[in-house]
């Protein structure tokens, strides 16, 4: 995402306004948070690092995946900045933080991205590397150098580790990527030291941590209150019949939820597959029923969706029976998986929940379904955290 605003005094002086205006509420947690920033935004003022080339790393990642001698790397330019990890429970206003940051820095290459949309990235461009330049074995370094001269300051939303394939390229990734002079900064609602906790292969993924520790602050936004609950509590969650005004009001609750009117395209690596799921920004994610139960998609990819995301904003739920049952028991599924693990869901139908599926072969089956999309618009459930 490129800057929509030009440089300013900075976040402090535009979180102090915002407060002053009553777009935001006083909350001393986020102003310390926008006090560290500031400083960070001093400090990083016209930065725009031209690293020359050295020696390939030899460091602890290169010996740790493979690198081979002769891959070329970059020396850190002296003086490299420390980035800021910033790390808080959801709802806390770590975004709109990071936000204002990013909005007001002074650095001429700059990029803020959803932290997954990244890794995809990267993925995507190690694969056409490969297939560019057959024979060859170690696509880290070009890949840092492309990144590098896109941005020298990342800025990423929603820093968390999930995926093993992510694991395995983080390290030399990232070292090679400060090696270049790239400065970091992240929100994520995992501490360093938790990331990847309890995955197989972990011990492997520990220098990385520790490489985020020497290159970052790390800062705790201890922010008591959710503003993200506080949002979709007052917000109407079922809009029926499906037709202009349910639409607009689903553009509206993205808007709201995620601060952005339509996102980036999101998509899933559920077992070895890329699983595409729309549009996301902020743990908000915009589909269709169409795409989520019109294709052959199964518990686990909806898994993945409820645990990744913390709010669905799903258009377009038909009237359900026998003729369309595929379509029914993949949208049952769903609905469980959302409901475990607590998944906001913001949704226009044809109909209330309890006249989706009233006739036919298993419309009895979808009598807890129907119940459990009317408490799920309760007041009680919107106000549960999230369990991703």
């Amino acid at each position: 995402m490129d800057s929509v605003l030009p440089p300013t005094d900075g976040p402090l002086p535009a979180y102090r306004a915002r407060v002053a205006e009553g777009a935001l509420r006083p909350d001393p947690a986020q102003a310390h948070a926008a006090e560290i920033l500031q400083s960070l935004w001093r400090t990083l003022r016209g930065y725009d690092p031209r690293p020359t080339a050295t020696q390939p790393s030899k460091g602890f990642f290169g010996k740790l995946f493979g690198a081979k001698r002769g891959s070329g790397d970059l020396a850190a330019p002296e003086g490299t900045p420390e980035g800021l990890y910033l790390v808080g429970a959801v709802g806390r206003g770590k975004s709109m933080l990071m936000d204002l940051f990013f909005d007001t820095a002074d650095v001429p290459r700059k990029r803020r991205i959803h932290f997954h949309a990244f890794m995809q990235e990267a993925h995507n461009r190690i694969h056409a590397w490969r297939q560019a330049n057959p024979g060859a074995d170690d696509p880290i370094p070009p890949l840092a150098d492309r990144i590098a001269a896109e941005a020298s300051l990342l800025c990423f939303d929603e820093f968390q580790v999930h995926d093993i394939t992510d694991a395995m390229i983080l390290g030399r990734l990232f070292e090679a990527l400060f090696a270049r002079g790239v400065v970091m900064v992240a929100t994520s609602n995992t501490a360093p030291q938790d990331l990847f906790k309890g995955k197989p292969g972990r011990d492997a993924f520990l220098p990385f941590i520790a490489l985020i520790q020497s290159r970052v602050e790390v800062l705790y936004l201890e922010s008591l209150q959710d503003y993200r609950r506080e949002r979709i509590r007052g917000l109407p969650t079922w809009h029926h019949p499906v037709d202009g005004r349910s639409e607009r009001a689903l553009d509206a609750a993205f808007e709201e939820l995620s601060g952005e009117k339509h996102g980036q395209p999101a998509s899933l690596q559920v077992l070895g597959r890329s699983v595409p799921v729309g549009w996301s920004a902020r743990g908000v994610v915009r589909t269709s029923f169409e795409d989520l139960c019109g294709r052959p998609l199964g518990p686990a990819d909806y898994l993945a969706l409820a645990t990744h995301f913390h709010t669905l904003v799903l258009d377009g739920v038909p009237r359900l029976g026998p003729d369309n049952f595929d379509r029914a028991r993949r949208f049952i599924t769903l609905i469980d998986a959302l409901y475990e693990h607590r998944c906001k869901l913001v949704a226009s139908a044809q109909a209330a929940p309890d006249q989706l599926y009233e006739q036919g072969e298993n419309a009895a089956m979808f009598e807890r379904t129907a119940s459990r999309l009317m408490e799920m618009q309760s007041q009680e459930y919107l106000g549960l955290p999230h369990l991703p």
